[in-house]
């Protein structure tokens, strides 16, 4: 396993809870929150964070828990890791904001390199920068269409694409994400995507790409399809893995009705995975490629990165944003980048997903509570189930996320219908912090199965 990198030595890598969580001090917090936050933006858990280093948070009263969400992906290289720290600081010192709309300068030039270097496929590439995932896919439907000339997008059903008005009509789920937010983006359609678990008879995956193209043809028509969006792992969706085959065959139908195949990896891309992008396992080049999150080890940055001929199509002008590619960014994405390199972050991914996913397997199989155990690399997860069905069972993923926050591990719901368990740990986490909240995971596990 990676070795643990921390950002601030004084921060020891272990789970310490010297009060209840949350703590006497967050508690105090909260309530100053309440009168000062919208009740619209939401924490899952209410506790307080006064520093972070590698896998371990420690809060406002002096708690010390076990991290397996990565802020949602986010701090791949570890919280504070130190290449980060280093070139945000000297970045900092130089400059922090410019707009290279207004005067460019190098390191929005060297991420788009890195981006094109990086990301699947050997053909020409461009690349451009932005704020936040929903930037870069809203971007990437902008791209699409301008250089298609058409105007239908087809994403899928559990799909999340953001919060933005064009996103929300991307993404499926209703609540909390949609609801009375409308009216939205039109042009939008949703076919069908490949879910082995509750589509059992579906899991070939050359044969659920026929019931979605099939849906595509008979609803939209080839003609009118500007791009397919996908998530090659659906992130907010429940860590939805579909069967093989199945993105190979969107792309090849796309390829051959010229519409663009769009893969969405914030959420899988930059080592996540067991590779530096999750298209990668199958062999599957996208036209475009959105990314964020794990980028820049914190900091806000996300990109479209495609085909050179695609992403020049756009007129000057056309793209950008005034913060879009911030300098300071930029310098964190180099030194995440640089990071991930220097200590083999994909094959990290790949050994922490060996030992999670055989932890979680042994958990379907002696716990009736969890129905299916998947994911890649280190995006791992559990889907609650009422025993003896596959009926969802969000109180139960409710309540082993609780038991898991109490005794200080960071774990995270998602899914459709609230009822899945995801991980994904900082991918320098040391074997013993992992398997130490790998214990509690189980034990919330069957102590609310028993």
């Amino acid at each position: 396993m990676a070795t643990t990198v921390d950002g601030d030595a004084s921060i020891p890598q272990r789970r310490r809870l010297v009060t209840a969580v949350p703590g006497p001090r967050s508690r105090q917090l909260e309530q100053r929150r309440s009168s000062a936050v919208a009740s619209g933006v939401s924490s899952m858990l209410p506790l307080y964070v006064a520093q972070a280093s590698g896998a371990v948070l420690v809060d406002v009263d002096g708690n010390s828990l076990i991290d397996l969400g990565s802020g949602i992906a986010v701090v791949g290289v570890g919280h504070a890791a130190p290449r980060v720290v280093e070139a945000v600081e000297t970045q900092v010192r130089a400059f922090t904001h410019t707009c290279f709309m207004v005067t460019p300068y190098e390191s929005y030039v060297a991420v788009c390199e890195e981006l094109n270097s990086l990301t699947p496929g050997s053909h020409a590439k461009r690349s451009a920068l932005f704020n936040s995932g929903a930037e870069a896919v809203e971007n990437a439907v902008k791209i699409a269409r301008h250089a298609t000339g058409r105007q239908a997008v087809v994403v899928f059903d559990h799909a999340y694409h953001g919060r933005t008005n064009l996103t929300m009509a991307l993404t499926a789920k209703n609540m909390p994400y949609k609801d009375r937010f409308g009216p939205f983006a039109p042009e939008i359609y949703r076919a069908p995507m490949s879910y082995p678990f509750r589509d059992p008879e579906l899991m070939n995956g050359e044969a659920a790409a026929e019931r979605a193209i099939a849906m595509i043809e008979s609803q939209v028509g080839a003609l009118n399809v500007a791009c397919v969006l996908v998530e090659p792992i659906q992130g907010e969706g429940g860590f939805v893995v579909p069967a093989p085959g199945f993105l190979a065959s969107l792309a090849s139908w796309c390829t051959a009705h010229g519409a663009l195949f769009v893969a969405d990896e914030i959420q899988t891309g930059f080592a996540r995975t067991g590779d530096w992008f999750a298209c990668e396992h199958e062999g599957v080049v996208p036209d475009l490629i959105t990314t964020a999150k794990g980028i820049a080890g914190g900091l806000p940055l996300a990109g479209v990165t495609g085909r050179a001929e695609i992403m020049d199509s756009v007129h000057a002008g056309g793209l950008g944003g005034t913060y879009g590619g911030n300098p300071v960014a930029c310098a964190a994405a180099l030194g995440s980048i640089a990071t991930m390199r220097e200590l083999d972050l994909p094959g990290a991914a790949r050994r922490i997903g060996a030992v999670v996913g055989e932890r979680l397997a042994k958990l379907k199989v002696s716990s009736p509570l969890v129905g299916d155990s998947r994911g890649r690399g280190a995006m791992q997860a559990i889907e609650l189930v009422r025993p003896g069905t596959r009926e969802p069972d969000a109180g139960a993923a409710r309540a082993v996320a609780d038991r898991c926050h109490a005794e200080g591990v960071v774990v995270l719901t998602c899914g459709t219908y609230g009822n899945v368990i995801r991980l994904l740990p900082p991918l320098v986490i040391s074997d013993g912090l992992l398997a130490e909240g790998l214990d509690v995971l189980a034990g919330a596990v069957e102590s609310h199965g028993s």
